[in-house]
């Protein structure tokens, strides 16, 4: 009995000596606010500060000079920044389809929430270009069948909406039906493949344009449309677009 007792005690002190401690931390947090008064610290900023000289040189530096202010909303079915942004597209992407395909893009299809800022009168610079596109949307090219035309068609003119587009003429009746309907001036043949450039985010379905997509391969021409209007602007040295024709209803029929 002696015996069991002992044993049981040195149990007792082995199990005591194996046991671990614990503890708790009590974690507090505090919302700091940043704002000026914060302290600079100034070997940062020194190392920094040319870097950002350089970008802010880049970013105002002129690229052209446009004649007016321009805003997505000057227009019911199109307008002058919207005429501009679809030929620009138009214009700058066309070479690249070109060299790498031996064909012509047809038409541009673009969308008017993608306009993020009005262009105002006077000089137009690279940071005019990122508030107008802050997006990286890439130009690509999709291959549309009869089907899909007779889709997007059917999508303006539901929509009613000044979705920019280029070397596409589309005319409604007062009912918003289609009276006509062109590409490149010519009427449209619905047995043909026309080449519709675009944007990376319509292509995958934003603003619903499923219509855009295609069984035959999308072409993506790695141009973001930021780097094409910047190009673009180069290039005219005046901007000076115009509400026109090319989407339109007719009022009295």
């Amino acid at each position: 009995m002696k015996n069991k007792l002992i044993l049981l005690f040195i149990t007792i002190l082995f199990l005591a000596s194996c046991k671990k401690e614990h503890s708790k931390t009590k974690i507090i947090g505090k919302r700091i606010s940043i704002s000026d008064s914060l302290q600079t610290n100034t070997e940062i900023e020194a190392y920094i500060k040319p870097f950002r000289e350089s970008v802010n040189k880049d970013l105002d530096s002129t690229l052209a000079y446009a004649v007016d202010t321009f805003s997505k909303t000057d227009g019911k079915l199109n307008t002058a920044i919207g005429n501009f942004m679809a030929d620009a597209v138009l214009e700058m992407s066309n070479p690249v389809f070109k060299s790498r395909t031996k064909k012509d893009i047809d038409m541009v299809i673009l969308n008017h929430g993608g306009i993020r800022s009005i262009i105002s009168k006077g000089n137009i610079s690279s940071r005019t270009v990122y508030e107008i596109m802050p997006f990286d949307n890439n130009v690509v090219v999709a291959p549309m069948k009869g089907k899909q035309i007779k889709n997007m068609l059917s999508y303006l003119a539901d929509r009613k909406r000044a979705h920019p587009i280029s070397n596409l003429k589309l005319t409604l009746n007062k009912d918003y039906s289609i009276n006509e309907a062109l590409i490149n001036k010519s009427t449209i043949d619905f047995n043909k493949t026309y080449y519709v450039a675009t944007n990376d985010y319509l292509y995958n379905g934003g603003d619903r344009m499923h219509f855009l997509k295609s069984k035959d391969s999308v072409i993506n021409l790695d141009y973001k449309i930021r780097n094409l209007l910047i190009d673009y602007f180069k290039k005219i040295d005046t901007l000076r677009p115009k509400i026109d024709d090319r989407f339109k209803q007719i009022i009295d029929n």
